[in-house]
């Protein structure tokens, strides 16, 4: 049986990429050129992976359960608004309160997962599901499809837009992804293969590749969920890389690993500050604007988990005791 840390580990690394990929994607402007600040695709999908895969082992019941995952978010989300919004950052023109606090579309990755959350819980909770996620992938896949030839706009290049609700189709399969490998960790963690490696760079030099040439070639707009296809067939790939050293990961210097779990455990908290401090500080000279926006997001971001997860806390106590309450009287 494989021991809890090196479980996970692999996974931690997986989650630290997928913040530095997202924020890298919105240093526009910082970089001498943009081409730099490219990849949030890319870690939007391996954070849907990441989050499939550590939610695997669910025993509550789905009330239970979606409480505890809105109850992590949410307080986060209303702090940081808050402060954006009194700040002036934000405001509430063309945006209700709703969008900003309850269904917050400032923040698509977060619009995105409390509802794909719902979902994913029974697909891992009924038996019949679980037992065949490859099935289900190919079976969601199959209706992305039938709704991209039916529906899909494919005038213009756009299946990358992450505000878009087609895009949930293949976070969605991210996810599920994500619980194969949890269920499968044992077949191919520290299996490290040359052969995988090869294949995981030929896949983003293809990505990347493919991209660049469905923006630059309107004309071949219409076979443009070639490039989504791509993407999955790499995230496969870095997560079974990545399995494959989870004992050199594990193994790293202690300061490193530090690092890697620092930015790991704060990785919510980066992706909801950068918003407003990026573009705001993007004007100074490089490097010197790189130095300053990503150290005050990291200062930020990690005040925000402190104060978030306090909250968070005393509303789990709160909720759990209501609950508690609740089923007392029902009995």
């Amino acid at each position: 049986m494989i021991s809890g840390n090196k479980l996970i580990f692999y996974v931690t690394a997986l989650r630290a990429l997928a913040a530095v990929l997202i924020t890298n994607s919105h240093y526009t402007g910082v970089y001498p050129t943009d081409l730099i600040s490219n990849g949030g695709l890319l870690g939007d999908v391996l954070f849907f992976a990441v989050s499939g895969f550590v939610l695997v082992n669910i025993r509550q019941s789905f009330p239970v359960w979606y409480k505890k995952r809105v109850i992590r978010i949410y307080p986060t989300i209303w702090i940081i608004t808050g402060i954006y919004l009194l700040l002036g950052f934000f405001t509430f023109e063309g945006w209700s309160f709703a969008e900003n606090f309850i269904y917050p579309t400032n923040y698509h990755f977060i619009a995105s997962i409390i509802v794909l959350y719902i979902p994913y819980y029974f697909v891992v909770k009924i038996r019949c599901l679980s037992d065949n996620i490859p099935k289900i992938m190919a079976g969601l896949f199959v209706l992305e499809l039938i709704v991209y030839i039916l529906f899909y706009n494919k005038s213009y290049y756009h299946i990358d837009t992450v505000r878009e609700p087609m895009i949930r189709f293949l976070f969605l399969q991210s996810m599920l992804l994500g619980l194969y490998f949890r269920k499968n960790t044992e077949k191919i963690i520290n299996r490290n293969k040359i052969i995988n490696w090869i294949i995981l760079f030929a896949g983003l030099g293809l990505y990347f590749a493919s991209k660049l040439a469905f923006v630059k070639t309107g004309s071949i707009s219409s076979f443009q969920i070639i490039n989504q296809i791509i993407l999955f067939f790499t995230l496969f790939y870095i997560i079974k890389c990545f399995a494959g050293i989870d004992g050199i990961l594990v193994n790293l210097p202690s300061k490193v690993k530090k690092t890697i779990n620092f930015i790991s455990e704060i990785t919510l908290e980066i992706y909801l500050v950068q918003i407003v401090i990026i573009p705001r500080l993007a004007y100074i000279s490089f490097p010197l604007n790189w130095i300053i926006i990503t150290g005050i997001i990291i200062i930020s971001a990690y005040l925000l988990h402190i104060i978030g997860s306090k909250i968070s806390k005393v509303l789990d106590d709160l909720t759990n005791k209501l609950f508690m309450i609740k089923s007392g009287e029902g009995a």
